[in-house]
């Protein structure tokens, strides 16, 4: 691991956490905390003003070059920020899918003219961004898409459902994967557009989950149409697109979403001690084992990305990133409502109000199902990093 803060790199840290403290102090202290597994549609006005804030002060593409307006941060600085910004309990990021997802990809494979469209607006926490990639028959397995788009008029008409979009419900724009060479090899013949989505032929149907909350919502696209120039790529080229913007989610927020981890793993370990759980050796043993498995995330994070290649290549060792955090904060959220004993079993109120740790254990058991299951996943370490035969297609 070669990642190291000089000085320079403390004095921006002591930056980024005064000027976190003051503003979630002040005018945005009622959404401190809030919006995270389980909460995510909690203080949405709040975290909606709260991404123009980041984008006025900012703190929002610290790792974008400078000649696209972002702040060419290295990448020290921009773990030391997702350090501070999960340690000040910030809210639950509403703009993250356009800043470490679409916009990357924008940067790598995207126009010149997309980049003067749309990067500023991400910057600046103006406009929301959503991922239209799992459709009911294309999860895992992404090829699947059957989502239809074809040119007219100068416009690209899309037909078709996707599912599981996040924060649809909120977002301006989404980037969708589409089909728009229906007779092509399964990998080939899609390509990557941007949609608006605030127009006729978008229906959106948000999809409650058992947290309470409504998070990811049902996408349907009947005639829905965006300008030709809003594909990112050749048409067709869809596929290696979709997968760059998949290689972004293995960033520097890694750490960031390590901080989180350890918040909550600390509040458990504060109520073990209060409530007696800690004498239980068996669960002092797992809380010890979970305390292990955290740090064993975070020098593995930092062994990523110390070991990215210039040009953005992960190593092998991230193949194990997913797989690896999701059982691990599923195993957290049993652990929770172990040490909070009988207690679990009672909601905070009338009719479905849960704590924080339920509404932890409740999300959680998704975690090891989206964005690849957790055989998917092993599919990939075996097959891209140990090199093992591919598993058996059905003839």
């Amino acid at each position: 691991m070669h990642l190291r803060f000089d000085p320079a790199d403390e004095a921006f840290r002591r930056e980024a956490a005064a000027w976190l403290d003051a503003e979630l102090s002040g005018p945005f202290a009622a959404a401190r905390g809030r919006g995270g597994p389980g909460d995510e549609t909690a203080c949405i006005d709040e975290r909606l003003a709260w991404e123009r804030r980041l984008g006025a002060a900012g703190w929002i593409g610290l790792g974008w070059p400078t000649e696209v307006g972002g702040r060419g941060a290295s990448l020290a600085r921009q773990v030391i920020f997702f350090e501070e910004y999960a340690r000040a309990r910030a809210p639950g990021r509403i703009g993250h899918i356009g800043e470490n997802l679409l916009g990357p990809t924008l940067i790598a494979f995207g126009s010149e003219a997309q980049k003067r469209r749309f990067l500023p607006k991400i910057l600046s926490g103006e406009e929301l961004w959503c991922q239209g990639y799992s459709e009911p028959n294309a999860g895992s397995d992404l090829a699947n898409v059957q989502t239809r788009a074809r040119l007219e008029g100068g416009e690209w008409v899309i037909d078709g459902q996707k599912v599981w979009t996040s924060w649809s419900e909120w977002s301006d724009w989404c980037f969708a994967l589409c089909r728009t060479e229906p007779n092509a090899p399964k990998h080939k013949g899609l390509s990557y557009l941007l949609v608006p989505m605030k127009q006729r032929g978008v229906e959106i149907r948000p999809i409650p989950q058992i947290t309470g909350t409504a998070e990811f919502s049902e996408t349907f696209f009947d005639g829905a149409r965006t300008d030709a120039a809003n594909i990112v790529g050749e048409p067709g080229d869809g596929w290696r697109v979709a997968n760059g913007t998949l290689a972004f989610e293995r960033g520097a927020s890694t750490l960031g979403q390590n901080i989180l981890f350890q918040n909550e793993l600390t509040e458990i370990i504060a109520i073990a001690k209060r409530n007696g759980a800690a004498e239980d050796p068996l669960l002092r043993q797992r809380l010890a084992d979970a305390w292990i498995g955290l740090e064993i995330m975070r020098y593995n994070a930092l062994r990523i990305l110390s070991d990215t290649r210039a040009d953005g290549e992960l190593p092998p060792a991230a193949l194990v990133t997913k797989i690896y955090w999701a059982t691990w904060h599923r195993n957290l959220g049993k652990l929770a409502m172990d040490v909070l004993g009988p207690e679990a079993e009672i909601g905070e109120g009338f009719p479905y109000q849960l704590g924080a740790l339920q509404r932890l254990f409740l999300f959680t058991r998704a975690e090891t199902i989206y964005a690849g299951s957790n055989q998917i996943q092993r599919n990939i370490i075996a097959e891209r990093a140990l090199g093992l035969p591919r598993e058996p297609r059905p003839a």
